[in-house]
């Protein structure tokens, strides 16, 4: 099975940083909060690639604190409440977050992080499943950030096979994100309708022919 090449495996993963933070070099301080946890409950996500208030950000943060960040000590006593209560009207929480991610441990915590809990499990699930191009690699580890995993709701929607069992790799990533596009558009959480761009990106890569990557992808005006 081919293995992504280093820059390709960067220009994945500066896609996403712009995608979930604005830059191709990622915003590690970066903050957002959206009505998109729990039955529409308000939540923060942070990072630079984005991780959430309801998801895996008790784990992020106890990696730093575990790494001795300059803001350890002042974030330890919010461990028990991340993911347990709501901290998105926390001020002092979400400043520490903010001055975190200037810190240069948390950079690297965070690099780790997103690369353990998101990338390699979203290749390994390409690898499973037979997919090899960098676009559909790209897509794949899309999917696993924005919804933690391939989606059965989206996937049971059309019938081509993967390519570990005889599917054809681009008929199925250009299923998918059809599939994707029209479970994103009826969503009735206004923030993830306005998360359809991003298909529509990589729709427009497949239109460009640009399943190897060699030319930049285009999302959110950068050309990465």
């Amino acid at each position: 099975m081919a293995e992504l090449a280093q820059d390709t495996e960067l220009r994945i993963k500066r896609v996403l940083n712009t995608i979930e933070s604005g830059t191709p070099d990622g915003n590690y301080s970066c903050i957002s909060i959206y009505n998109d946890g729990h039955n529409e409950t308000r939540q923060i996500t942070y990072g630079c690639s984005q991780t959430t208030e309801q998801g895996n950000l008790k784990d992020l943060v106890k990696r730093y604190i575990s790494a001795s960040g300059k803001y350890s000590q002042e974030l330890t006593p919010y461990i028990d409440k991340i993911g347990a209560i709501s901290l998105a009207d926390d001020k002092d929480f979400i400043q520490l977050l903010e001055k975190a991610g200037s810190d240069e441990v948390m950079k690297v915590v965070q690099d780790s992080f997103f690369d353990e809990d998101y990338f390699q499990p979203s290749m390994d699930w390409a690898t499973a499943n037979g997919f090899i191009l960098p676009l559909s690699k790209l897509v794949i580890y899309d999917s696993f950030v924005q919804s933690g995993h391939i989606l059965m709701e989206i996937r049971n929607t059309f019938s081509e096979r993967p390519p570990r069992n005889g599917g054809d790799e681009k008929l199925w990533i250009i299923f998918y994100l059809r599939a994707r596009l029209i479970f994103l558009q009826n969503s009735k959480n206004p923030y993830v309708r306005k998360s359809v761009y991003r298909v529509k990106d990589y729709q427009q890569a497949i239109n460009d022919n640009n399943w190897n990557m060699n030319n930049p992808i285009i999302v959110q005006g950068f050309f990465v």
